[in-house]
């Protein structure tokens, strides 16, 4: 089993910036690709980020353009994902998940075994 914590999330005003952690336990953390997804009310969950094990590769999703950043510490056991630029629609429930197939960073949600109990991040205008 893996564990994984959310962190970071709060109320920022638009053009503010957010620094999101998610701590990992139970599973060799360097063994997993990571990937930060999102969910607003009455909406789909999406692809947001996604880093794969080693940290060499990244993705991203189409809307993010620049604004944020995932990044990962193996030694640490932890990813983060940098929100710069916030805006009102970035207002979201930030969930953290892991991957340990191995393959490539996923985009899907159905990709990934395991999540975080989410984070809030609410951005005002």
């Amino acid at each position: 089993q893996v564990q994984l914590v959310e962190s970071g999330g709060g109320l920022v005003q638009a053009g503010g910036s957010l620094r999101l952690s998610c701590a990992a336990s139970g599973r060799t953390f360097s063994g997993m690709n990571m990937a930060w997804f999102r969910q607003a009310p009455g909406k789909e969950r999406d692809f947001v980020a996604g880093i794969f094990r080693s940290g060499g590769r990244t993705s991203y999703g189409a809307f993010v353009k620049g604004r944020f950043t995932i990044s990962r510490d193996n030694a640490k056991n932890t990813a983060y994902l940098q929100l710069n630029s916030l805006k009102p629609e970035d207002t979201a429930v930030y969930f953290c998940a892991a991957d340990r197939s191995g393959s490539g960073v996923r985009t899907g949600v159905v990709a990934y075994e395991y999540w975080g109990q989410g984070t809030q991040v609410t951005v005002s205008s």
